[in-house]
């Protein structure tokens, strides 16, 4: 019998532990290089009724299958790309494909299904998965659904679930998905050497410019990631001799080089070392996309070139260099890739990653969902006073790595009710919106009071409406400056000036003579002015606000509206509430 290394046995105990209590689809993150099909093995075997093993690539059933096969169970293949349609074992290891034309009888008596890269289920229409996993539902009351993946984030679409393995609340709305039970960073396998050692090299020559289309916040077509490449062909050469000489210089045995296009794949084929390179692409037919793949795993070449072909369910141990050559876009996706080359090999000590994309992405970084809101973001870790969770948020840091700002809003911890399961979320706000009609609190980004249901218009919005209005001013403020004054009757008032780059200014005044001055305060500045919003409650004084003021911000911009003859503020906005179309610090 195989022996489960600790973290595995974990995985499938929280599972158990889990579907004890609930039966909502449930979610496994492990990195590349985890071993999936282990998990997989060990849930299908102990299963009390019949499991059904889904992927969508017979590379990947076929995996699944000989891993569980190993270890003297008995299993059944249902997939036309394997020539085999089994359908009356325990176990069934399954393509998605030839599943979803399978007549009803097949779908009965399951009492588990286990979907691999289950970050491409969309149980919605008339999706294969979607097809699939309603026959299972509708024939087999209670069935425990489960996906495993090493990517739960996608840009476009979010995460996959709703609640993270701790109780981190991930999405707002619900998920197919509902809880992640078990997710193991890419970190603890490297430190406990059960992947080789990632070696990212500084690249002296170059590195392509993608961030025209990564800096718009939305996906990308090929034709858009041609053309500009296009734009930069002359690049392509320069990158590929650099490849070629620092895996002549170091001798590595295996490069795996992930191209941004069929079109641009091809030019690097033709700028590789001939006779020792080859390329896949997914338009190939199996057969000889397979023995491309064998010669690779055979070292019979050195260079393999694909374009989103290889980023799952391939193993070829030996690969020590993985040369990216394409935008990737998501922390996790990027970790994917760069595990294509993380497996351990006799001999191999490291892999070296080589990155030309210039998007910055960190081997170790933590997906953070939220809107990079500046380009000298960084993510940064903030605890909640409230529940004590390290929230993941973009921030700025000194030199010295200190967290001088963090744009994060709500709290994302969550406490995991062991009995039921359930996930009673925290709710603290670091930033928030007050409702004008109740004072209800709510998310800088609502368009509706989470108490009363009024309408709160969105910063977006509210710029256009100032653009349009004659009686509306708009200053975008480059500096800001705090000071003390006092009003005809010998009062002391707060004055905060905000200047743009023409020297024209806008002004607001605050007096803090008592406590609720003081709550007006609090609400209408500190808490959106200051860089850490939980330092709130150690201003009540002027003198402090003046002491410290280097400790806030200054808006994105600020709206005024003419009164009289005077403009009076009446909105700031900060450069978290704004779509990335207004964020031009990104533009």
């Amino acid at each position: 019998m195989y022996q489960l290394r600790p973290y595995q046995q974990q995985a499938v105990d929280y599972t158990i532990r889990f579907f004890k209590t609930k039966r909502e689809p449930a979610v496994i993150v492990l990195p590349t290089g985890a071993g999936k099909s282990l998990v997989i093995a060990e849930l299908a075997r102990v299963a009390k009724g019949r499991v059904l093993v889904l992927a969508h690539v017979k590379e990947l059933v076929e995996q699944n299958y000989l891993k569980y096969q190993s270890y003297n169970q008995v299993a059944g293949i249902f997939s036309a790309g394997l020539g085999r349609k089994n359908s009356s074992e325990k176990v069934i290891f399954g393509s998605i494909q030839s599943v979803a034309r399978a007549d009803d009888a097949f779908f009965k008596d399951f009492s588990l299904v286990i979907i691999d890269e289950c970050h491409r289920v969309n149980s919605e229409g008339e999706t294969q998965y979607g097809q699939v996993i309603k026959k299972l539902i509708s024939q087999n009351q209670g069935i425990c659904i489960l996906g495993l993946t090493a990517t739960p984030y996608r840009v476009g679409t979010g995460w996959i679930y709703k609640y993270g393995h701790n109780g981190e609340v991930h999405e707002q709305q619900n998920q197919f998905f509902h809880q992640c039970v078990f997710e193991l960073p890419l970190d603890y396998m490297i430190k406990n050497k059960f992947l080789t050692k990632p070696i990212k090299l500084d690249i002296p020559v170059t590195s392509y410019d993608f961030s025209e289309l990564t800096d718009s916040g939305r996906l990308y077509s090929v034709k858009e990631v041609d053309e500009l490449l296009n734009q930069q062909k002359r690049l392509t050469p320069l990158i590929i001799k650099n490849i070629v000489d620092i895996v002549d210089k170091y001798k590595r045995q295996g490069v795996m080089i992930f191209s941004s296009t069929v079109r641009h794949a091809k030019e690097v084929l033709e700028l590789l070392p001939e006779g020792d390179a080859k390329i896949v692409l997914g338009e190939m037919e199996n057969d000889q996309r397979d023995q491309i793949i064998n010669e690779f795993k055979a070292k019979k070449i050195k260079y393999l070139v694909n374009v989103s072909v290889l980023t799952t369910g391939f193993d070829a141990p030996h690969v020590d260099v993985i040369a990216i050559l394409r935008p990737t876009e998501s922390v996790s996706l990027y970790q994917q890739i760069i595990g294509r080359g993380l497996r351990l090999s006799q001999g191999k000590t490291d892999c070296y990653i080589l990155d030309y994309t210039g998007m910055g992405h960190d081997i170790y970084s933590p997906e953070i969902s939220d809107q990079r809101p500046t380009r000298e973001s960084v993510p940064v870790i903030v605890e909640c006073p409230s529940c004590g969770m390290e929230n993941n948020f973009w921030g700025i840091k000194s030199p010295e790595g200190d967290i001088l700002e963090h744009y994060g809003r709500k709290c994302r911890g969550g406490e995991i009710d062991p009995n039921t399961m359930n996930v009673v979320p925290c709710g603290h706000r670091f930033r928030l919106k007050v409702c004008p009609k109740c004072g209800g609190e709510n998310d800088i980004t609502a368009r509706e009071c989470s108490t009363c249901s009024l309408l709160l218009i969105d910063a977006d919005s509210k710029l256009r409406q100032a653009r349009l209005s004659k009686d509306a001013f708009i200053l975008r403020p480059d500096t800001m400056k705090i000071m003390e004054s006092q009003d005809k009757k010998g009062n002391p008032y707060l004055e905060i000036k905000y200047y743009d780059v023409d020297a024209k200014y806008l002004r607001e005044i605050y007096y803090l003579g008592n406590s609720t001055n003081l709550k007006k305060f609090s609400i209408n500045f500190l808490r959106s002015h200051l860089k850490d919003p939980e330092l709130t409650d150690h201003f009540e004084e002027s003198d402090d606000v003046i002491k410290y003021q280097k400790l806030f911000r200054r808006p994105k911009y600020v709206i005024a509206r003419k009164q009289d003859k005077f403009w009076k503020i009446t909105e700031k906005i900060f450069v978290e509430e704004l779509s990335r179309a207004h964020s031009s610090d990104l533009s």
